[in-house]
């Protein structure tokens, strides 16, 4: 008799109680607000905003110093093309969005 019981509590009850933790976790898990997407498509927006005036102030001082290397060019960061793929990915979603 005690044999079923601890077959029965081993294969139903703690499964049981498992899975319903997990789902209770899942619900009460933190999601993103619109608020907060719209805050990171903000920053976004900034960083790229910011990225392409680094390029341009390194192509000014690079036109007026011959000796200067923009980062791109640099010696260290050859052979590295950059890993922009998640800055891709967000700027497609950031496209799809404006079109819905």
């Amino acid at each position: 008799m005690e044999g079923v019981i601890a077959i029965i509590c081993i294969f139903i009850i703690l499964p049981g109680m498992l899975f319903h933790y997990i789902t209770k976790w899942k619900q009460n898990a933190p999601s993103l607000t619109t608020e907060d997407e719209g805050l990171l498509d903000d920053m976004y927006n900034t960083a790229r905003r910011l990225e392409e005036r680094l390029h341009t102030i390194e192509r000014i001082v690079a036109a007026d110093n011959p000796d200067y290397l923009p980062r791109d060019q640099r010696p260290e960061q050859i052979g590295h093309d950059g890993d922009y793929s998640e800055m891709s990915r967000l700027e497609d979603r950031n496209i799809s969005s404006e079109r819905t």
